[in-house]
């Protein structure tokens, strides 16, 4: 009974919305399952020794690019609409400086005001300029008319949320919060309650592809695109 009435309101809250989301705390979002490594964690020495098996990826890696270089332009535009056809969604995790974290699904050909038109929509203080960036290092989202699949956003992204105010009394008693509404706030955590969903891999959001942004015609690898890099690599 609980659990169908969670869903009637985070379906409401999607039908109003036009989104998908899920709302967290940093308490309730350290709660979730992370597939990354701890900051702390180091390999041993053994993971930088170079296995022949390392050896033979290195070489299939040269070979898969040599090959991709003597392709076509048509062949490569094929390969393009064939991954974009692959990914379903993109998901984007914007987060807030008051530890607030924002989630919502959009289509890879989504364009990226779309997630500004649906903040818009949950601000607390929507008539207040306000700008995104990725990190590290910071850099701010100028063309928001991108589509998600070629910023590099997909199939996930974590983006940051900033108001673009100058400094004085009137942005420092902004920056303790709330940024979101107090009936967005409300869904915090809400989302673990029910049946767990398919969530990104956290090691794939913001990967270097979606920090420096992705061209159309270089478009992020998928997972079967090439052979595994050599795990002394992977870092």
């Amino acid at each position: 009974m609980y659990g169908c009435l969670l869903q009637d309101k985070l379906k409401a809250v999607s039908e109003e919305l036009g989104h998908q989301i899920r709302v967290f705390s940093r308490e309730k979002f350290a709660q979730q399952p992370s597939k990354l490594p701890s900051a702390d964690y180091e390999e041993d020495d053994e993971f930088y020794e170079l296995q022949p098996a390392d050896y033979h990826n290195l070489v299939s890696i040269r070979k898969a690019e040599k090959s991709k270089m003597l392709k076509t332009r048509k062949m490569r535009e094929a390969e393009l609409a064939a991954q974009r056809a692959k990914i379903a969604k993109a998901v984007m995790r914007v987060r807030f400086p008051d530890g607030y974290i924002l989630e919502a699904d959009f289509l890879p050909s989504d364009r990226i005001h779309s997630l500004v038109d649906l903040l818009m929509k949950v601000l607390a203080r929507p008539d207040l300029p306000f700008y995104l960036y990725t990190v590290p290092p910071k850099k701010r989202i100028l063309d928001t008319s991108q589509d998600f699949y070629t910023a590099g956003f997909v199939p996930g992204a974590n983006v940051h949320f900033s108001y673009d105010l100058p400094e004085g009394s009137l942005a420092d008693d902004l920056k303790s919060g709330p940024f979101l509404r107090e009936e967005i706030q409300s869904l915090d955590g809400l989302s673990l309650l029910l049946k767990p969903a398919s969530q990104p891999d956290d090691s794939r959001m913001n990967s270097p592809a979606v920090q420096s942004g992705v061209s159309q015609s270089n478009p992020a690898p998928t997972a079967n695109e090439k052979p595994g890099k050599p795990k002394w690599l992977k870092r």
